[in-house]
């Protein structure tokens, strides 16, 4: 265990030096901030620049507490996820591409360690700035709007953190795999372009990863099908493994083809 306690402090290192640590979760805080802001004084801000003819008025729909936190998920699905790939997407293949892998490839190193060290610290890194938007954004919901309960919210972060940890594991796998570029187009692929078509045509299947974002709604009372639900979270849990123990794979394969 002590060649992965090192590994961790070395990748702790390695995101406080490039300011990851810092940034990413200050994003995360500006969006969860600003969508209860935005969805409070919308209709202010509709009524001042609306151009709407004189007498005209325009019905905005009440919300609800619970609705920005959906509302809040929409952003992170896309600017969110495109931030964990575009961050994490050369954290292997960066390595090997630079020749700093070399450091580490001569010493008597488990390719197991290397690769779980990084799946932890990003894990770590993801979650506590996505929990950090959402409790910036839960603070300015019970002020602009309606307390949400506290057994609702957690088990709403608990699903969709759980969809979060996949996408890390996608990117992570990715890039033990394959070149910088290739990791980021494939990634895009399947955490974005892949979610679209699940929205569309998603009717047709109900168990898959790309709905744990949707049923994260169920945790404020929303409608879901309970068994579909399970299954997606216990699919979900199996792919996070295979991949797991697909990176470590491709990364004792890959090592080869590090500059020196």
């Amino acid at each position: 265990m002590s060649s992965l306690n090192v590994l961790l402090h070395k990748e702790w290192r390695e995101n406080v030096r490039t300011f990851k640590l810092f940034w990413i979760p200050i994003v995360f805080v500006i969006f969860g901030v600003i969508e209860p802001i935005t969805n409070h004084f919308l209709p202010e801000i509709m009524k001042s620049v609306g151009n709407l003819p004189e007498g005209a008025e325009f019905t905005w729909p009440e919300f609800r507490g619970e609705d920005i936190f959906i509302s809040l998920i929409g952003q992170y699905q896309l600017i969110g996820i495109l931030i964990i790939i575009l961050a994490f997407m050369g954290s292997i293949s960066g390595e090997r591409k630079t020749g700093t892998a070399t450091l580490l490839y001569v010493r008597p190193m488990s390719f197991g360690h290397y690769f779980i060290s990084k799946w932890v610290v990003v894990n770590a890194i993801v979650l506590a700035s996505v929990w950090l938007g959402f409790m910036a954004a839960w603070y300015y919901i019970r002020i602009l709007f309606n307390p949400v309960a506290v057994g609702e919210v957690f088990a709403f972060l608990g699903i969709y953190s759980l969809w979060l940890v996949f996408a890390v594991t996608v990117v992570l796998a990715f890039s033990a795999w394959l070149s910088t570029g290739a990791t980021a187009g494939l990634s895009i692929f399947i955490l974005l372009i892949f979610q679209v078509i699940d929205g569309v045509v998603g009717a047709y299947w109900t168990v898959t990863p790309w709905k744990l974002s949707t049923y994260a709604s169920s945790a404020f009372g929303a409608p879901v099908d309970q068994s579909a639900y399970w299954m997606s979270i216990g699919l979900t849990v199996i792919l996070i493994v295979l991949l797991v123990l697909f990176g470590m794979y491709m990364a004792k394969r890959n090592a080869a083809k590090t500059l020196v």
